[in-house]
């Protein structure tokens, strides 16, 4: 199992850093690392992080499609901001799902650890799904992730999955603060152009 982990490990740090620079190959390299991981938790009986892997599967293609064809006019998608509605319902249903999933694992499973597996697999859904609109508030998400992600799989001793998830949360940071500086600096593209809506 150490070499799959490896693999997905380097697959992760690629998909990661492909990410950060808005590259559409983030998909591929994800792709492989989703894949892989649902061998590496099953045998970890982490079953949260295996059924959110088997749905990252899924969005890896959605997240491709979105990207590529998600903007307007079917063009590519550009970074943008959740409203304040949106990033209160994304709140509202990562502390509510995490809990509801939680306590169900936490009753009918011999998961391990979880509460921590739950809260990284509904946050990590509602991050996945605000990466596969290119929403800025994706990469505060993914940093809550991977603190938490941390902690659980160093308990597991998954070594190198801890690295991996500490190096993600550096790169979480340097993603936020690259797609802040783009989405401020089309702002100000976008204020600059002159308003042809006027006679």
């Amino acid at each position: 199992m150490l070499a799959i982990e490896a693999i997905a490990t380097v697959a992760g740090l690629l998909c990661v850093w492909l990410l950060v620079r808005q590259n559409i190959w983030t998909w591929a390299a994800g792709l492989v690392q989703v894949t892989l991981y649902v061998y590496v938790f099953y045998h970890a009986k982490l079953y949260s992080d295996l059924i959110l892997h088997l749905i990252y599967i899924v969005l890896q293609f959605v997240g491709w499609y979105q990207w590529r064809h998600g903007g307007r006019a079917r063009s590519e998608l550009a970074v943008s901001r959740l409203s304040r509605r949106g990033n209160a319902a994304a709140l509202a249903l990562t502390l509510g799902g995490a809990a509801a999933w939680g306590t169900f694992m936490a009753t009918k499973t011999d998961a391990a650890l979880p509460w921590g597996d739950a809260f990284t697999m509904v946050a990590s859904l509602v991050a996945q799904g605000l990466q596969t609109r290119k929403k800025l508030e994706t990469w505060l998400y993914w940093i809550a992730v991977d603190v938490v992600a941390i902690a659980v799989f160093f308990i597991k001793q998954l070594y190198l999955t801890t690295g991996l998830y500490f190096v993600f949360l550096i790169l979480s940071a340097i993603g936020f603060v690259e797609w802040k500086r783009e989405f401020g600096a089309a702002d100000a593209r976008a204020d600059t152009l002159p308003d042809l809506s006027s006679p």
